[in-house]
């Protein structure tokens, strides 16, 4: 299992099937306080909408409530930088796991107070992706 990290996010391959990887995923946000608000099938998707095939890929959009509250008292317009989205996806007879890093998307506001909740949910989600 590789862990690496780009720009912008947080990434671990595993090598296990894609529909493990997915219930991994949902259940280590759960235990780090995430709910899944949301769920795009873009293999679906995609096959609906422009008729084409696409490898397994799934975006996960995951909230912690306690810091979405947090950050919501701090600044009302951070709603646009929500939720933290987690991609799932086929690759290579494995998975790959990615989480958009929250410091970056929270750091736009160069808000001091937004910077640390971002720290926090950061956090989180590498603890997440150790526990795949």
């Amino acid at each position: 299992m590789e862990k690496t990290t780009t720009t912008y996010g947080l990434t671990r391959r595993l090598s296990v099937p894609y529909f493990e990887a997915v219930k991994r995923v949902k259940d280590a946000l759960m235990d780090e306080g995430f709910g899944v608000l949301t769920e795009i099938d873009v293999k679906e998707t995609l096959r609906e909408k422009l008729d084409t095939d696409f490898r397994r890929y799934d975006i996960i959009g995951a909230c912690n409530p306690q810091l979405a509250y947090r950050a919501l008292q701090t600044e009302i317009d951070v709603g646009l930088l929500l939720p933290c989205n987690v991609v799932v996806y086929e690759d290579d007879g494995g998975s790959v796991v990615t989480a958009f890093d929250p410091r970056f998307a929270l750091g736009l506001s160069e808000n001091p107070a937004l910077i640390e909740i971002g720290e926090e949910a950061r956090a989180r989600l590498q603890r997440v992706l150790e526990h795949l």
